[in-house]
């Protein structure tokens, strides 16, 4: 154990963050899971619990060998994981497991768990466009070398996705604008990516209404949007419930454990596990979680400026950016600020495959800090030397 702690480098502040949302996220799954702990393990709460900590426990394992790995590797294997990703979208869009009409998973063989390709594809899409941007830094601006070849994977990824998970294709999409628009990419470029994210939007739709299979998801998203604008209280049931989670919470909350909405929400231990948290822990609670997410992405931000090169610092921004945008986006569903997406609370929300993907992310992050820290330490250790010397 002494030996694994002095191999941990990297920005002691994000690996603190860390820590603390995972605290977060034992508690608030904990406690959230005890309705489905009585509806499928006979009332075994720590079933879950025990599972949980299982795959954080993997996760954090994960995020350690991640951020053993010089940065400089995955440039490479962005590609390798790029190219994986489109037979594995393409095969769970026809052949994985249906979820509210949506392909999202396929079951993996003899360990018999299920995977998600799009936690996959996102960290494999912006890797890889991190490692175009800063390739291409010298004709960045011309369309057919620059542009074009950022431009296809990113389209390719996000149709792939789309049709089974509307909420992380457009999610994936905006983290590589924004990410393209900080790699200097020319904005009418970007705003003629974003016409053609629209117009394939618009052609999608009247190509599966007419499709047995994926017609249905239509009217899934057009459900959502429809139930956010109006007031119905039975159309909106999971964020009136969410409301009354919040607003019983208050300022200081019911204390870990006492909640009652968990009962109530149909997802609580994922979607809307932030209601929870601020109904458990109060505003005060829910604050310090937001707190914890801009900590994270200002001390990426920090890794960013320190960065000698382009690719830990495209690299090192998207996998920020792509988290903390993902947790904005669960918490403002949470308060009703955005319809449903179906998004989960990174680091927080039970889950296997996303706390795993979200643990290499930032272990890909702490991978550039240590090389920067690493750097560091080299260029003063002579002048301290010859300081002592003198």
């Amino acid at each position: 154990m002494k030996a694994i702690l002095n191999n941990i480098k990297g920005d002691k502040v994000i690996w603190a963050v860390v820590l603390i949302l995972s605290v977060f996220s034992i508690l608030a799954v904990y406690s959230s899971t005890g309705t489905l702990a009585y509806r499928k393990h006979s009332g075994n709460t720590e079933y879950y619990l025990l599972k949980h900590l299982s795959i954080l426990l993997l996760g954090f394992v994960l995020m350690y060998i991640a951020h053993q790995v010089p940065y400089k590797y995955y440039a490479r294997i962005s590609q390798l994981a790029l190219y994986a990703s489109i037979p594995l979208l393409a095969y769970t869009l026809f052949f994985g497991t249906n979820f509210n009409e949506a392909s999202r998973w396929y079951t993996l063989p003899i360990i018999n768990m299920t995977f998600q390709p799009s936690d996959f594809a996102k960290l494999a899409l912006i890797m890889f466009v991190a490692r175009l941007l800063a390739k291409k830094q010298d004709e960045i601006e011309d369309f057919k070398k620059g542009f074009v070849s950022i431009m296809i994977p990113v389209v390719i990824i996000t149709l792939l996705i789309l049709p089974a998970n509307f909420s992380t294709a457009a999610l994936i999409f905006t983290t590589c604008l924004v990410l393209m628009f900080v790699g200097r990419v020319r904005f009418r470029y970007i705003a003629m990516l974003v016409g053609v994210g629209v117009f394939s939007v618009a052609l999608l739709v009247t190509i599966t209404i007419n499709s047995p299979r994926l017609g249905g998801r239509i009217g899934t998203w057009q459900n959502r949007i429809e139930n956010f604008r109006s007031d119905d209280s039975e159309a909106n049931f999971q964020v009136e419930q969410a409301k009354i989670a919040i607003a019983t919470g208050g300022i200081t909350g019911k204390m870990p454990g006492n909640s009652t909405q968990k009962n109530f929400l149909p997802h609580p231990y994922s979607d809307f596990i932030f209601a929870i948290i601020i109904e458990e822990y109060g505003i005060i609670g829910g604050g310090f979680v937001v707190f914890l997410y801009l900590i994270l992405f200002y001390r990426a931000v920090k890794i960013v400026i320190k960065s000698p090169r382009n690719f830990p610092a495209f690299l090192t921004f998207g996998v920020s950016f792509s988290l903390v945008f993902q947790a904005m986006v669960n918490m403002m569903v949470a308060v009703n600020i955005l319809p449903v997406t179906g998004q989960t609370l990174p680091l927080i929300s039970m889950g296997g495959t996303s706390i795993w993907f979200t643990s290499i992310a930032i272990g890909i992050i702490l991978s550039v800090s240590r090389e920067i820290e690493a750097t560091q330490e080299t260029e003063t250790t002579p002048k301290n030397a010859e300081h002592v010397i003198a």
